[in-house]
């Protein structure tokens, strides 16, 4: 089976690195890109080539995007991911340098010169909104974006708006009303697979370069008892369609709200069912779905596939499995 051809922009970051080696595996990971977000730009490019080093698969190129928003400072995610925006794992400089084209141009590139790319963002979206800037005509051209972004109903960096949104609405706002095809993996989804302990031991018990590199940055990004692999979760659903349910709902982006700015502000009427128990009801959107043409439609026209569900265990026997499998 031909594997799917992707472009990841990400921002390593602990989660990321697993999004990397998750792609490395199982896709046509035609190059990474990098932005700032967990990290300034020199550290999350820097890490970028360090996994793929870990994992043997040096050969793919990373080329450095954007180092932050174009209308206000960088906010990064030190708190969470240490000074080096990868902290735990000691590894040694990267084995190769970045490239010197710019991240943008080589997404701009690539999508107008190559059939059917899926794009994967799992940082600000500042990189995909210049693309677009630059070449409107990449919404059509990509067969998709898959983003770990936002929430179909909460935050994580504020009350309302999750960390990779909130550091750049304005490019997410471009985003959002670009027309692509976007699967949106929000913190409502990727929090349902928290880090176990037990899953961590069982990384390093493979007893090869990646699980123990997989173990070690879980040991950091886990040190506060509560974490989750966000990132890795809208490849996942690349691979396996089946680890992740969704809705196809409306979403738009909060640019001015003293309490919202950054917020996904998504569109939960049309899963609004009869069940006073149910605040979200599945079974009532598939009835949308295949109500006749013309029938009414409860909420604005949907533009995004909004994850809902995550099979945790399919999700957690994927990501062991790709770890199992490097050397």
């Amino acid at each position: 089976m031909e594997k799917r051809k992707v472009i990841l922009d990400c921002d390593p970051g602990h989660d990321d690195a697993f999004a990397i080696m998750l792609a490395a595996q199982h896709l046509d990971l035609l190059g990474v890109t990098t932005v700032g977000g967990n990290g300034f730009l020199e550290n999350t490019t820097r890490n970028a080539l360090q996994v793929l080093d870990v994992i043997g698969r040096s050969d793919v190129k990373v080329y450095p995007g954007h180092a932050g928003p174009s209308t206000k400072e960088l906010v990064i995610a030190d708190n969470v991911h240490g000074k080096s925006a990868m902290d735990g794992p000691q590894l040694p400089p990267p084995s190769k340098s970045a490239e010197s084209k710019h991240g943008v141009d080589f997404i701009v590139d690539t999508v107008m010169s190559t059939d059917d790319v899926t794009l994967i963002a799992t940082g600000p979206l500042t990189n995909i909104a210049s693309a677009l800037n630059k070449e409107p005509r990449i919404a059509q051209r990509a067969k998709g974006l898959y983003i770990m972004g936002g929430g179909a109903y909460c935050g994580n960096w504020t009350a309302a708006a999750e960390f990779n949104i909130f550091v750049d609405p304005e490019a997410a706002y471009k985003v959002f009303h670009s027309g692509m095809p976007i699967y949106m993996c929000g913190v409502n989804l990727t929090r349902q697979c928290p880090v176990l302990r037990e899953n961590v031991e069982k990384m390093r018990a493979l007893g090869n370069k990646a699980g123990k590199f997989a173990a070690e940055l879980l040991d950091f990004f886990a040190r506060g008892g509560d974490a989750h692999l966000h990132d890795p979760c809208a490849v996942a659903w690349i691979i396996d369609p089946s680890i992740v349910t969704s809705a196809y709902l409306h979403v738009d982006i909060e640019l001015d709200g003293t309490l919202t700015r950054g917020m996904t502000v998504t569109d939960l009427r049309p899963l609004q069912g009869n069940r006073p128990e149910a605040d979200i009801d599945l079974d009532t959107m598939k009835r949308w779905n295949d109500a006749p043409e013309g029938s009414p439609f409860r909420g604005l026209m949907p533009n995004t596939h909004v994850g809902l569900r995550l099979d945790a265990d399919k999700f957690n026997a994927l990501v062991l499995e790709t770890l199992r499998n490097y050397n």
